[in-house]
């Protein structure tokens, strides 16, 4: 069953950063975003087994699949290769999958972060490619495919041994189109050549386009005075033919709202644009950052429970403004209890799930560094 991308909302709902209240799920604005994400006619949802430990697929059920009409939406989720040790555990998570989210198919069903190494040994070992051609035959899966964070060698590798793949989800945004890390743009070349449809995250690099220089966002402003920073990198992503859908993981109503202001409707890049968007880039490669998106994969088994993504973001900002004094600030606030980048005993955890394939403990170390001796 080929996929008609003439159906397909351009922004995607993504479930990996929902709010927070005291620690959990904040549920009441899930379900506010949901109706306002829903009455603008937007309809695809993406979470996976993995976000919110386990509690993203569960909200699922209570804000969208009790709420709504089944046959209103689209939802997707993902299988993780760090999960399954037999073959019985593909039918395992599935069933539990089904059960938190309270649905007996899923629309779109991914094998999670395919990348140079274990994983893909993983699903070819397991033979996940073609247990989900099983699910799709008996009904629990309506399309499949896989999210990637490798080499542009190895999607190449991967589509030749399965050309039954139906679409793939890929890192793209405007910083990381010519990143020789991400190799965004070659992936997406990749995959326009095969007609691949593609569903695109990280758009906004884990929110690192929508907070840039003063400098970058005045030629924004310039350009467009209504439009906000972040809706720049959306636009950019969703203007690229053969893209699916636009992944957003938004966080707040306040980004909902600006979002399905970009969508409703949505307005492709015009020529001087993306001109501009490319200049942006230019400038912006020029500035070392480091390359965290957020995903928050590192943070879940680390025994010293230090908070990698923010103390990157703390960096990334001193980085970008060396004479704010708000990164150490922040930093002081937000170890005030413990985990701080000093604590880091080097034990790698966090390395060997990094879809951005950072240095971390190197980088933590260089973290405390700069901020430890001075808080």
């Amino acid at each position: 069953m080929s996929i008609d991308l003439s159906k397909m909302s351009k922004l995607g709902f993504g479930l990996m950063r929902l709010p927070q209240l005291n620690g959990e799920i904040d549920h009441e604005q899930v379900c506010r975003m949901v109706d306002a994400y829903m009455a603008a006619g937007l309809n695809y949802f993406d979470t996976a087994y993995v976000y919110h430990g386990g509690k993203s697929e569960v909200e699922v059920r209570s804000a969208i699949v009790e709420r709504y009409p089944r046959d209103s939406f689209y939802l997707a989720t993902k299988l993780p290769a760090w999960s399954i040790k037999k073959p019985e555990d593909r039918d395992r998570i599935l069933a539990e999958q089904m059960e938190r989210a309270g649905v007996d198919y899923f629309d779109f069903y991914l094998l999670h972060s395919l990348e140079n190494g274990h994983h893909v040994s993983v699903y070819e070992d397991m033979d996940c490619f073609n247990w989900c051609l099983k699910k799709k035959e008996e009904g629990k899966i309506r399309h499949f495919g896989f999210s990637f964070h490798g080499t542009a060698e190895l999607l190449v590798e991967v589509l030749d041994r399965h050309p039954e793949v139906e679409f793939v989800q890929i890192q793209l945004n405007y910083l990381d189109w010519s990143n020789p890390v991400v190799d965004a743009g070659r992936i997406y070349s990749i995959l326009r050549q095969r007609n691949i449809p593609m569903i695109i995250m990280e758009p906004v690099k884990g929110g690192r386009l929508a907070e840039v220089t003063p400098e970058i966002e005045a030629k924004f402003r310039a350009a467009n005075p209504e439009a906000s920073v972040a809706s720049w990198a959306l636009r950019f992503a969703a203007s690229l033919p053969g893209v699916m859908t636009v992944l957003s993981g938004m966080s707040n109503e306040e980004q909902m709202a600006d979002n399905l202001k970009t969508f409703s409707p949505f307005r492709p890049l015009s020529e001087e644009e993306m001109a501009l968007v490319k200049e942006v880039a230019a400038e912006m490669m020029n500035t070392p950052l480091i390359g965290c998106t957020a995903c928050r994969y590192c943070t879940d088994g680390c025994p010293m429970h230090i908070n990698i993504p923010e103390i990157f973001k703390a960096m990334n900002t001193m980085r970008l403004f060396p004479k704010e004094n708000r990164p150490h600030s922040f930093y002081a606030n937000m170890t005030a209890g413990g985990g701080k980048a000093g604590d880091c005993i080097g034990c790698g955890q966090c390395e060997g799930v990094c879809p951005q394939h950072l240095e971390i403990i190197q980088l933590l170390a260089q973290a405390s560094e700069l901020l430890d001796q001075q808080n």
